[in-house]
């Protein structure tokens, strides 16, 4: 047993990438060519994607949502764990990040399932609510600038269900919300959303050390308020 989270050194996490990682060879294959992208530090991690995929294959997800796609990789994960009938609709506002996004969808016989809507994370949720979707989402991923991680919050959570699933990313971002000589605007945008959540009575809350850390909101129903 242990009293904390071990860390991971480099032979540690390639053993545990070796005997627990079941990744798609699409999948394989996105990451390597992201990789080579001057931004492939915005990918996430394949044991993140495999911990998505479980995720909603246990809560049972149809309808998704995923502020933040950059070249597809937790998409396509989610896509890949969905049943037929799923969806997932898709904001980012990079029509050259989601070109190899697209790509990739096709080859995998998922293109189908995702709605991708090149706008303002924000504008697309607002149009969402809107359109009365409130409430009929299973499952969401925050994954895009940290400076709207407040609004993409709020607006995720009345578009799920009670019982839905908030995932978002890069909570422990290297580290630098634990620094109080950081105070950039990112920094301080992630450690202000984690004191929130924190606080929330809404969901029911769990913080992951996996990747760049990925916080776990539960919407909780109104007779748990």
């Amino acid at each position: 047993m242990s009293s904390q989270t071990i860390n991971l050194d480099s032979q540690l996490y390639d053993y545990l990438l070796s005997t627990s990682v079941r990744e798609p060879e699409i999948l394989w294959r996105l990451r390597q060519e992201t990789a080579s992208h001057p931004r492939a530090r915005m990918q996430i991690s394949p044991e993140q994607g495999q911990f998505m995929r479980l995720l909603v294959q246990l809560i049972g997800a149809k309808k998704t949502l995923e502020v933040g796609v950059f070249t597809g990789y937790s998409s396509l994960s989610v896509a890949l764990a969905l049943p037929a009938d799923g969806k997932i609709v898709a904001c980012d506002v990079s029509e050259e990040f989601t070109a190899i996004a697209r790509r990739y969808w096709q080859q995998a016989g998922v293109a189908d399932k995702i709605d991708l809507r090149l706008a303002p994370g924000l504008e697309t949720l607002d149009a969402l609510l809107a359109d009365g979707q409130a409430g009929t989402f299973d499952f969401a991923f925050i994954d895009a600038d940290k400076e709207n991680y407040d609004g993409y919050y709020e607006r995720s959570l009345q578009l799920l269900r009670p019982g839905g699933l908030i995932a978002i990313d890069n909570v422990l971002w290297s580290g630098r919300v634990a620094n109080p000589q950081i105070q950039d605007e990112s920094t301080q945008a992630i450690r202000a959303l984690n004191k929130k959540l924190h606080d929330d009575e809404r969901v029911t809350l769990s913080l992951v050390p996996i990747g760049d850390g990925l916080t776990l909101a539960l919407k909780r129903t109104e007779d748990k308020l």
